[in-house]
């Protein structure tokens, strides 16, 4: 997400345990020559060369390291294993901070980098295998409702008061990270720790938007003013113009250029294209933060934890009039608006494609693309290093209500397994606060721009700094940030379910099927699960608790759409007046926390 690739692949079982077997051999701590003044050496030596700027003082970076050092000691020798997706703020993490943390700690760290994918299969296996294959996980926090009602994860809240209160740091500074309430279970128990954050938000051509005489020839053929779009209605309109009739045939200085970009491959990545808060954007569910209640964004109603069903006549609206509008726009504008090839690439394909130059705005776009759109002599970035190019709010669909969720977070988060053994276990809460530590988390954030922490967000760096990102900041340091949030708490298995969407959108796209079939069939098969696991919780008591699901009997759908909420009949006028506002303007409402 995002730079990542959620793709199944199949472990071999001897694989599985040559690598467990592997990861579990360290158990009994070698002996270490390391000695406390070797790790004071080389955090003075890392403070002063790579961890710099930092929202801390020097003295209080070597204070902190400090204690980093002396709660280090009785795991001094041991090789500890972890993983996480490969983006680039993992990238710095594995190849500079692992090597920081050895130097300075005494604990050698193996910090592999797979795609996302891999990370959540490797992750099933451990749990599935009670095998210690990783010692720590970075994976999503769209977990975390399988997380919270599962038995396998280390609920971060007892173990900081309880088991790993000597390893950690009264430093952390828990209310700092931005993103705790996404790993957060609904018993308000913290279980993953944020390690990096983005968004997906609308991207569009600046230098085009403010052009006088596009803006001219857009406010001939509609009516009203070229800007940003606020609603579907306003963004369908300036992707027709900018494909068919900006400058009379769709060309800006002679070349080709499109007023929309999306993917459409039948590939996983298709998947997220979508739960990750498509539907709320187009009005789905209900209002609520970071998820509407009682229905949200994946079309899930749940009652009292519990979710319920995900089809209209169980009350949910996986594949209800918003959610089929949903789809269906989706599949228009990739068809009429995208350059043709985009219909057959993936995420990771369809990612570089804006800073070619030849796309006017894209409605889904994940900020974690901020640092490859910011290099010099690309076609979207000026001579003097400032961007071309903008982000703004997402324009909302015709079915959204004040309060809804209105884009998506990822949250890549640490977790531990009560699989690992302690000693383990303590030393990898070592590196996991090491690389969030307040020490480097602001020079990680100028690497990735993948931000966990406010102190870092309102840096003296980012203020100074603002114009290179294209309004990234001013995003982040806006309350209307927290309208964009993961997938929450009523998503009870995240793998299963996740991988039924990209199978049901790619055949929409292929027009095997109509959206409305496409979204029945997904439905459908939602429940299906949620029946399984509600028959598990039956047979093995205690899975899910008061959480597990318990499907609702189905009604007829004209019962569920007469009540209150979501889902909500189709609308008379789908498509409503467009309307957009001047960019200025618009950052100031996000100021304001619109």
């Amino acid at each position: 997400m995002r730079h990542r690739t959620r793709r199944s692949a199949a472990v071999g079982v001897a694989a599985v345990a040559l690598i467990a077997a592997g990861c579990t051999q360290s158990a009994q701590k070698p002996a270490s020559d390391f000695k406390e003044a070797d790790g004071k050496a080389a955090a003075q030596r890392w403070v002063s060369e790579q961890f710099t700027p930092s929202t801390l003082s020097k003295d209080q970076q070597l204070a902190e390291m400090d204690w980093f050092i002396k709660a280090a000691a009785p795991y001094r020798g041991m090789q500890i294993n972890v993983v996480s997706e490969t983006i680039t703020t993992h990238e710095y993490e594995s190849q500079q901070l692992a090597k920081a943390f050895a130097e300075i700690t005494g604990i050698r760290i193996k910090h592999d980098l797979i795609q996302e994918g891999d990370v959540v299969e490797k992750l099933q296996t451990q749990i599935q295998g009670n095998q210690n294959i990783y010692d720590a996980y970075v994976n999503d926090s769209d977990l975390i409702g399988t997380h919270s009602r599962g038995d396998y994860v280390v609920p971060l809240s007892d173990y900081m008061a309880g088991e790993g209160r000597n390893v950690t740091s009264p430093t952390l500074d828990l209310d700092d990270f931005i993103g705790i309430s996404f790993t957060t279970g609904p018993d308000k128990k913290i279980y993953q720790l944020p390690d990096q954050q983005f968004a997906n938000l609308y991207w569009f051509r600046y230098d085009w938007f403010t052009d006088p005489e596009i803006k001219k020839q857009f406010k001939a053929a509609y009516g009203y003013d070229l800007g940003v779009p606020v609603n579907w209605a306003a963004y369908e309109d300036i992707a027709d113009f900018f494909t068919s009739k900006v400058n009379g045939n769709g060309t800006i200085d002679g070349k080709k250029v499109y007023g929309h970009m999306d993917y459409g491959r039948k590939d996983p990545s298709l998947g997220w294209r979508f739960t990750d808060a498509w539907l709320s954007m187009a009005g789905n569910g209900d209002p609520g933060i970071p998820n509407g209640l009682p229905v949200d964004d994946w079309g899930i109603r749940v009652e009292n934890c519990r979710p319920v069903g995900s089809s209209v006549t169980r009350g949910g609206d996986t594949n209800g009039p918003a959610s089929v509008y949903a789809l269906t726009k989706y599949v228009d504008w990739l068809k009429k608006y995208a350059p043709r090839e985009a219909a057959g690439m993936n995420f990771s394909e369809a990612g570089p494609v804006p800073a070619q130059g030849n796309i006017a705005q894209q409605i889904f776009w994940y900020t974690s693309f901020t640092a490859d759109m910011t290099k010099e002599g690309l076609p979207v970035v000026n001579s003097d290093g400032t961007p071309k190019w903008r982000i703004a709010p997402s324009p909302h669909g015709s079915y959204w209500k004040t309060g809804n969720k209105l884009g998506y977070q990822d949250a890549g988060s640490w977790t531990l397994l009560k699989s690992t053994p302690q000693d383990r276990r303590a030393a990898a809460w070592l590196y996991a606060q090491f690389v969030t530590s307040k020490t480097v988390s602001l020079k990680k954030s100028i690497v990735g721009l993948t931000f966990i922490r406010d102190s870092d967000i309102k840096s003296q760096y980012f203020s100074d700094n603002a114009k290179k990102y294209g309004g990234l900041i001013e995003f982040y340091n806006s309350p209307a940030r927290k309208q964009w949030t993961p997938t929450g708490t009523n998503v009870p298995d995240y793998p299963k379910l996740a991988q039924l969407w990209w199978q049901n959108v790619a055949t929409a796209v292929t027009g095997e099927t109509t959206p409305q079939q496409s979204m029945d069939n997904l439905a459908r098969q939602q429940d299906e699960i949620l029946s399984r696991l509600e028959r598990l919780s039956r047979e093995k008591q205690g899975y899910g608790g008061q959480c597990a699901p318990k499907l609702n009997q189905e009604r007829p759908a004209q019962y569920w759409l007469d009540q209150p909420g979501a889902p909500a009949p189709k609308l008379a006028d789908e498509r409503g007046k467009p309307e957009t506002l001047d960019y200025d303007k618009l950052i100031a409402t996000w100021k304001q926390g619109g």
